[in-house]
């Protein structure tokens, strides 16, 4: 029999009927982030969480980057199901480049959306603007049961649209830098306060990478960072919710021995092999935030002309310098569960301390001031998955991020 605020989707049954379910996302939280705190004795919470409950490690999707992941946690699916396989696609028949962040694009309902319909009491809170209304699909908010907002954008919450007027003012801090860590912090803070007043059944936290692209985890940022959200996390534990602790993808320095980038750029060697402009390189990484990362990530798709043949491209490729893999769509859509109608000809991905960019001339990078740092490839798939309770979990690669609110449902009934 059906219990209250009961959800059945994917096959699954997520109920976090007993206590409210919090997954929160920590966006580029390599796994070593939390050792290097923990063993420094600056997570005190997450340390103790780790010991009493469950400590797992998971598979992000790929490409592992933010929108594609946090919208698989959201759904509890693959992005071959949601359809948001970047933060940014091509359009072959309008030639069109766009940003992925438009709910048309999204092929699944969310887990907040259904819950929402089940009679729950839904809160979902995004460092950057750019996810809000992909997580918020589905939600209503004149029923006072939904709470959906970005911390970039807090001070233009409304009742009508966000489920709350004026975040900012409600959590007496001011609107935060997008490039900080306080955009991450206004987040964890308005989690913690919402629990406290509002009593959800269901919350959702996504926090923004800044930090994890700026400073690598034995330097000072970052443990920084990672002091704060753990007093946050503390909070939430201690006021007795279910919590999953992951991330959309992990970090690695992407750098040479001085300090400058490490690239492959693609674009520049399919004009050469191709001529011109004959082949389209896409870099799903691609958002209107690249202070932090260029747009250089480790995922590339390519579109080829009708002509070429892939297999000798897709060789020519494999014998560069810093490539990891190179394979056709299908394999692609095949290993990483990927919508076909969304990748290019080949998908192409980079090893651990090399990116992928277009053209040395498309890359405006004057504006990284530090080593670069960045993520889309298989070695940043491996993440935290931390549950605040004992629960029996798979074992990684069958573990993914986006069990988290299965488990977290489980977790609230432990």
């Amino acid at each position: 029999m059906r219990t209250e605020n009961e959800v059945e989707a994917n096959g699954r049954t997520y109920n976090p009927a007993s206590n409210c379910a919090v997954v929160i996302c920590l966006d580029g939280c390599e796994p070593e982030y939390l050792d290097v705190a923990i063993s420094e004795g600056l997570m005190p919470n997450l340390k103790r969480i780790r010991a009493e409950g469950t400590d797992a490690l998971a598979h992000s999707v790929i490409p592992s980057f933010t929108n594609p992941n946090n919208m698989s946690i959201a759904t509890g699916r693959p992005p071959a199901v949601h359809g948001i396989c970047g933060n940014f696609l091509f359009d072959p028949d309008t030639g069109e480049e766009v940003m992925m962040n438009d709910v048309r694009f999204l092929r699944a309902p969310t887990l907040f959306s259904k819950y929402y319909e089940a009679g729950s009491r839904v809160a979902v809170i995004t460092a950057k603007d750019k996810l809000r209304a992909l997580l918020g699909d589905g939600l209503k908010f004149d029923e006072g049961r939904a709470i959906c907002f970005s911390s970039e954008k807090a001070d233009q919450a409304t009742k009508g649209d966000n489920g709350i007027q004026n975040a900012s003012d409600w959590l007496g801090r001011p609107v935060p830098e997008v490039y900080s860590a306080d955009l991450s912090e206004f987040v964890l803070a308005a989690g913690v306060k919402i629990l406290k007043e509002w009593s959800p059944n269901v919350m959702y936290l996504s926090t923004t990478d800044y930090i994890q692209h700026k400073f690598a985890p034995n330097q000072k940022g970052a443990k920084d960072f990672y002091s704060m959200a753990d007093a946050y996390i503390g909070e939430l534990d201690d006021l007795g919710a279910a919590l999953v602790v992951t991330a959309d993808h992990g970090m690695k320095p992407k750098h040479d021995a001085s300090g400058e980038p490490s690239v492959v750029y693609v674009q520049d060697l399919l004009d050469q092999w191709l001529g011109e402009a004959k082949a389209r390189v896409i870099l799903p990484i691609t958002d209107p935030y690249v202070v932090h990362h260029g747009a250089l990530g480790s995922f590339a798709t390519a579109y080829l002309p009708a002509e070429v043949d892939i297999t000798e491209i897709t060789e020519k490729l494999s014998n560069i310098e810093g490539i990891l893999l190179v394979i056709n769509k299908s394999e692609a859509v095949k290993r990483f569960d990927l919508p076909p109608d969304r990748i290019g000809d080949i998908v192409i991905i980079s090893t651990e301390n090399m990116t992928l960019g277009t053209s040395v001339d498309r890359h405006d990078l004057e504006a990284l001031k530090e080593p670069l740092r960045s993520h889309g490839g298989l070695t940043e798939q491996e993440v935290p998955f931390i549950v605040n309770r004992k629960i029996d979990l798979p074992e990684v690669p069958n573990l993914r991020n986006y069990d988290a609110f299965f488990y977290a449902s489980i977790a609230a009934n432990t």
